[in-house]
């Protein structure tokens, strides 16, 4: 078997990908096509779970399941698009992990619109400027976003999908004479979690670290200057066209971001494997057991809690709190459905969805 044959016959499989590829996205259009006379929706995450639970059982191959998913979660971005173009709002700027988070979900083809604070992303799918806000909920290592959380109790949205991605921080720069790199900017908690690969590195030399607004303007400034480099996201260094000198320079690859895609008006099928949030504004939790009881409630229904966040409802004087509630399960399960039924006046349903890959 020679060199030239393989690639002969890598090149006819190629051209079989493509006609089989042509093929479901016109199938896809004749579901777009159904989709819009009934006014569905088209983004159906437990539907795009069910397709790649099915393959990964099918797989006896090379593919790895994480491979499998990269591919065809695109092939549903580029399925989804072809359906009906929806805009994505997301917390920018662009190439913020955000940004990356959003792509991870809707594939690089989707409109995206890059908005500067959390609030305006929620603001802007309230408003239907777009379909789907995408915003970080939580870090596994700096813990939550409070702005998040206190708006999913002001705004009236829902949770359609959360996505779980790893932190990882590349080192850009034009130049790969470390002695010749006079300044390298990133934002100031990204330093920190870089901190081992910038003391062994570049202990001794001259470059000065540089705080800015956002690993973004880290890679944009980096653009600009031969003699500067960023700490940044690999989206940040693709999209300002910086080269990557040094991948993965964070001081723990455990590093993971939680983020929560919103809605307007949105309700997931059961997938088998879902998270269902809610909040809860408990009558006088001042009272003792209160809150004990509320909880004793998922206990005695077998119902695992996954998160409870206090925040405080910031009426009147008195020291009153509300809680984000996070657990395994769907609505449409008996034992949530008793819950929600018997507390309908105390809890704010905020979505079921599926479970982010961990």
């Amino acid at each position: 078997m020679t060199l030239e044959s393989l690639r002969t016959q890598i090149d006819g499989i190629d051209d079989q990908l493509l006609t089989l590829l042509n093929q479901r996205m016109d199938l896809v259009r004749q579901v777009g096509e159904l989709k819009k006379t009934s006014n569905s929706i088209i983004y159906r995450p437990e539907r795009e779970k069910q397709i790649l639970d099915r393959l990964h059982r099918l797989n006896d191959g090379l593919m790895t399941p994480s491979a499998i998913d990269a591919i065809y979660l695109e092939i549903f971005a580029v399925s989804r698009n072809l359906e009906m173009p929806e805009r994505i709002a997301y917390l920018g700027p662009e190439g913020s992990f955000t940004h990356q988070a959003a792509e991870s979900r809707f594939g690089a083809m989707s409109e995206y619109l890059a908005l500067p604070n959390i609030r305006s992303v929620f603001e802007s799918v309230e408003t239907g400027r777009a379909r789907f806000g995408v915003v970080p909920i939580e870090n596994n290592q700096e813990g939550v976003v409070n702005e998040t959380i206190d708006l999913l109790y002001e705004k009236d949205l829902v949770i359609a999908a959360e996505a779980q991605i790893p932190v990882h921080f590349t080192f850009a720069t034009q130049t790969d004479v470390l002695g010749d790199i006079t300044h390298i900017y990133s934002k100031d908690i990204a330093f920190g979690q870089c901190s081992k690969f910038l003391k062994e590195y570049f202990e001794g030399l001259p470059a000065e670290l540089v705080p800015v607004e956002s690993t973004s303007k880290a890679a944009k400034l980096a653009a600009q200057n031969p003699r500067a480099a960023a700490v940044c996201s690999h989206i940040a260094s693709k999209l300002f066209g910086v080269p990557v000198l040094f991948d993965n320079i964070e001081d723990t690859d455990l590093n993971r971001t939680r983020f929560l895609i919103l809605a307007k008006d949105f309700k997931n099928q059961r997938s088998g494997n879902d998270k269902t949030t809610l909040v809860a504004r408990l009558p006088n939790t001042n009272s003792p057991g209160v809150l004990a009881q509320f909880l004793q409630e998922f206990n005695a229904r077998r119902i695992n809690l996954t998160k409870i966040e206090s925040r405080p409802l910031r009426e009147g004087a008195t020291f009153r709190y509300w809680f984000l509630i996070e657990f395994e399960g769907h609505a449409e399960d008996a034992p949530v459905r008793e819950i929600l039924q018997h507390h309908a006046a105390d809890v704010k349903w905020l979505g079921s969805y599926v479970r982010a890959l961990e």
